[in-house]
């Protein structure tokens, strides 16, 4: 018997089957080999199309069936995990209307803001545990005030994963955690909040229904799983973002307990069991996948929209005919502190923890008899893990102080060079472990079915591939205090 995780990426789609009884993996693929499109057609905009991305479901399943390393006819149950905040809009009969407006999209900002005013801050900080920002619902009333055409087409509003889910089943659901991400959810009501719907002036009924995480979704159709070469009737009985979605596959689901991942994005998430929120919104909480009325579990996150995409940048820029691995050996051959070379790591949108800001990347004092593109590949991966320790200490204010963060050993934590400045920046051990988001989906989908009678029977087989601590911190606290100093510069003029 098989699980199949689906996680709907920024950059590609990756699936995984993990055979129920052991919780390994036993089949994976991604796809496309190049990273996909973000569509861009004004400075801070970011889109892509949803209907690409159920292409490249359907291609990354082909690809992990065609290797014959399982029976597809015996998937039982099937997860998905999704870039979260993204909007996608669909008519009567589940066509997309426009493209998706995704998750680094700055265009919202400003009508967010202004519903943070007319409801009030401690209203929505306390109700919402956010302010309305740039998230799903203030993608959609920009919409409404700036392409009535779309929005009067408009039948319903999902989310990515929400969407992909539909694309399988031909049901819309949506969840507490979803709503929540997207700022729809009144935590003290434990309803919508008729708050956001009033001053957005939306139509309740664009909604979907609302089912627990851990439920069935709907049912593979007989159309689909033919196309697939799945058994029809599988049901999806999970659905959650990226981040709750990596939390889970690190097991992290009990207050105290806290994860990271460093793809495109960067994220601190930690689960806490109070209703908590930052004054200033820099960072944000949602319902964890594991949150039940009466039973809090929050998931407390910073994230940091310019960290792999700034990696994957300085790669296509200065080493194009280098693989990952190598630039990082290459980097590692500088010093810690790249001799004074310091990089702010903002160039991806609004960032959330400075107050939605647009700041940009910045590379500050270059000297051109001594900085090669070794120092650039380390003073980028160092300004990412400064990046993390800058909105860590946000998390700290407001009492999430993490023992150890666990991390799967993807992206931007297969980097040695990377790790290494992360733990001495932060002052904090990272445990890694060999997971991803698409064997989180899986196991989910287990959870979900009933497979496994809790999360706990889910990752009794989860061990973590090392320990990483902290040796160096005093080196790596003078660098940062150097390149705080730089951004609190560039955050007064900006």
């Amino acid at each position: 018997m098989y699980l199949l995780g689906i996680d709907i990426g920024t950059s590609a789609v990756k699936v995984s089957v993990i055979e129920a009884a052991t919780q390994q993996c036993v089949g994976s693929a991604r796809y496309p080999d190049i990273e996909s499109e973000i569509i861009s057609v004004k400075p801070g905009w970011a889109e892509q199309s949803p209907d690409m991305w159920w292409d490249h479901v359907k291609q990354a399943i082909a690809r992990a069936n065609a290797a014959r390393t399982y029976d597809p006819k015996e998937i039982r149950a099937i997860g998905i995990a999704y870039q979260m905040h993204g909007l996608v809009m669909a008519d009567g009969e589940g066509n997309v209307i426009r493209n998706s407006i995704i998750w680094c999209d700055s265009r919202a900002v400003e009508t967010g803001n202004e519903a943070f005013d007319a409801i009030g801050h401690e209203k929505c900080l306390s109700h919402l545990l956010n302010s309305p920002g740039n998230f799903t619902a203030s993608k959609f009333a920009w919409v409404k005030a700036n392409e009535p055409e779309h929005y009067t087409k408009t039948s319903t509003i999902m989310l990515p994963g929400d969407f992909i889910a539909m694309k399988l089943t031909g049901e819309v659901t949506t969840s507490i955690s979803a709503l929540s991400e997207g700022v729809f959810w009144d935590f003290k009501e434990n309803g919508i909040s008729a708050d956001v719907i009033s001053q957005y002036g939306f139509n309740r009924e664009v909604i979907p229904a609302i089912r627990p995480v851990f439920a069935e979704h709907g049912k593979l159709t007989n159309a689909v799983a033919g196309l697939l070469g799945l058994t029809a009737a599988i049901p999806v009985t999970y659905k959650a973002g990226d981040q709750p979605n990596n939390a889970l596959s690190l097991n992290v689901l009990k207050p105290g307990e806290v994860a990271a991942t460093a793809g495109t994005s960067g994220v601190i998430y930690g689960v806490s069991d109070h209703l908590t929120y930052d004054q200033q919104s820099r960072i944000n909480t949602f319902a964890h996948v594991n949150h039940a009325v009466g039973a809090d579990r929050l998931g407390v996150l910073l994230c940091i929209n310019g960290t792999g995409i700034l990696n994957r940048w300085t790669k296509n820029l200065f080493a194009s005919d280098t693989g990952y691995e190598e630039m990082n050996g290459i980097g590692k051959q500088v010093a810690p502190g790249s001799d004074g070379l310091r990089v702010l790591p903002f160039g991806n949108g609004a960032e959330r923890m400075l107050n939605n800001k647009i700041v940009g990347v910045h590379f500050q004092h270059i000297d051109l008899n001594l900085h090669t593109r070794a120092h650039m590949f380390r003073a980028v991966q160092e300004g990412i893990a400064f990046a993390f320790r800058y909105g860590l200490d946000i998390m700290r204010e407001n009492g999430m102080v993490p023992n150890v963060i666990r991390a799967g050993r993807a992206n931007l934590f297969l980097s040695d060079l990377f790790t290494e400045a992360f733990v001495n920046a932060t002052n904090v051990p990272v445990e890694l472990y060999p997971c991803d988001g698409s064997i989180g989906a899986a196991l989910g989908a287990g959870i979900g079915a009933g497979i496994y009678a809790s999360p706990e029977e889910a990752f009794s087989n989860s061990k973590p591939l090392s320990l990483v601590q902290p040796h160096a911190t005093e080196l790596y606290e003078a660098a940062y205090q150097e390149w705080k100093t730089l951004l609190e510069r560039q955050l007064a003029i900006s």
